[in-house]
């Protein structure tokens, strides 16, 4: 948990200077020292708080036995083409007046579709450049690398570069960018519920690592030196002295600074809102509690900018697939569903957008017992900034003879680029279109970047006005 490279902007030389002038002889009052420092430094350009929160369906989620037609010939195609995994209409929970249908295990997505707080983004993937389907069976399309293998998916969805292998992430790059802007510059703007991971990791910044249970602290902080008075005080020594050595005094900085980070995280936490909003059990709900409690210490911890992650595994339904995606989407929508009452609880439902992906969505035909992996698929984005109740892109036809976009025997050619969808996230969140292909280098090739602005936005699921 630590920032790199933090002596480059203005801001961090007047927080190193107090720091120096102030002292680091107590090591366990560094939220004090952090409040008092930041009340001598600029403030930071943003006024108000904004937070996305990646949910990332790890495995290939069947995103067409998410979100289904109900009715008339495209029902009827959808029911051909899926055959034995087909959900009968009369099981779906119906939106679009009934023309479309969710699988009936996400009654809280219903209705928060119903409430325009969720939309759909349809038939969305990783794209160089748009690709029709001649362009595909003549093999001239650049096409994302290992297009349908897990790993290399689950990069470019994190990277925002299908056309090469890279470990930056694009928050990362936005953090490298804005990071410097927040007034906390102990603890790093990008959190992660899920360990280590590229989606936030950039050329200057990476994230902090916590569980449901609060912040990682270096060495299990807390169960060993907690309980060990000596050894604590050691480590104390250890990190809090000068060292002539250029590397060790670099490293030394970095563990000092991830140490008291996290005790003034762990510090706020203990301030946070007790939510009437009851979290169920599974570790994605109690993720997105504690994702909730750190949004509601946004103040004290005083970030103004703030992207979270969180990663479930385990879509990759090869076989037994009705049973197992209807357990799996459960989880996601009790998840949701209660993330959405704890926001707007602390008043912050119109400050946070949670986008829901997966590498790719799976063939539509069965392989006998479930499907395999495909390309392009249906995604949520749920918020008080979304423009919810309507769903972007073009839902394709699900024919097997008559779509243009269908190749393999039931893989969908993705006709909305994952980049748009991140673009307009990222314009939400404050980044200035002129910034846009810094983050997305490929966005050109879908958009005019001349005319691409906040009442032009990519595909208009965000509130930018």
């Amino acid at each position: 948990m630590h920032k790199l490279n933090k002596y480059k902007s203005r801001r961090d030389f007047l927080k190193l200077s107090a720091m120096a002038t102030m002292g680091l002889a107590t090591p366990f009052s560094s939220m004090s020292r952090m409040r008092a420092m930041n009340s001598m430094l600029p403030a930071p350009p943003f006024t108000g708080y904004k937070a996305i929160v990646c949910l990332f369906l790890h495995g290939g989620n069947d995103s067409y036995n998410m979100l289904m037609p109900k009715s008339g010939t495209p029902y009827s195609d959808y029911q051909a083409t899926r055959s034995n995994l087909a959900i009968d209409s009369a099981e779906m929970l119906g939106i679009e007046s009934d023309n479309f249908g969710l699988h009936p295990s996400m009654s809280n997505a219903q209705q928060m579709y119903t409430d325009n707080e969720l939309a759909y983004i349809c038939n969305a993937g990783t794209l160089i450049e748009p690709v029709t389907k001649q362009q595909y069976l003549d093999g001239v399309a650049p096409l994302p690398l290992g297009l349908f293998s897990h790993l290399d998916q689950f990069n470019h969805w994190q990277t925002a570069l299908p056309g090469t292998r890279t470990n930056i992430g694009w928050a990362g790059k936005v953090a490298d960018l804005i990071g410097d802007q927040n007034g906390n510059q102990f603890i790093p703007m990008n959190v992660s519920l899920s360990g280590s991971n590229i989606f936030q990791y950039g050329a200057n910044s990476s994230e902090c690592s916590m569980n449901s249970s609060g912040p990682v602290l270096p060495t299990n902080w807390d169960a060993t030196w907690g309980h060990n008075p000596q050894r604590r005080a050691a480590l104390d020594s250890m990190i809090h002295r000068s060292y002539d050595d250029m590397y060790m005094g670099t490293y030394n900085s970095i563990f000092r600074d991830a140490v008291d980070g996290g005790q003034d995280f762990q510090a706020a936490l203990e301030n946070s809102y007790d939510f009437a909003t009851p979290f169920s059990g599974h570790y994605v709900s109690q993720n997105f509690e504690m994702i909730a409690q750190t949004i509601s210490v946004q103040s004290d911890l005083d970030f103004q900018r703030q992207i979270f992650w969180v990663r479930y595994g385990g879509w990759d339904h090869h076989d037994e697939l009705l049973s197992d995606h209807q357990n799996y989407l459960s989880v996601v929508d009790a998840a949701l569903g209660e993330f959405n009452s704890a926001l707007k609880e602390i008043g912050r439902f119109n400050d946070v957008t949670t986008f829901v992906v997966s590498e790719f969505s799976r063939k539509l035909t069965s392989n006998g017992n479930g499907t395999d992996h495909a390309w392009g698929g249906n995604m949520m984005v749920m918020g008080g900034g979304v423009n919810g109740g309507s769903m972007y892109g073009n839902y394709p036809s699900l024919a097997l003879n008559s779509n243009p976009q269908l190749v393999h025997n039931g893989t969908l050619i993705p006709d909305t680029a994952s980049d748009s969808v991140f673009a307009e996230l990222a314009m939400w969140y404050g980044i200035p279109v002129s910034d846009l292909i810094s983050v997305f280098p490929n966005l050109g090739n879908f958009h005019d970047m001349m005319s691409l602005s906040t009442s032009n936005p990519p595909l208009g699921f965000m509130k930018l006005l």
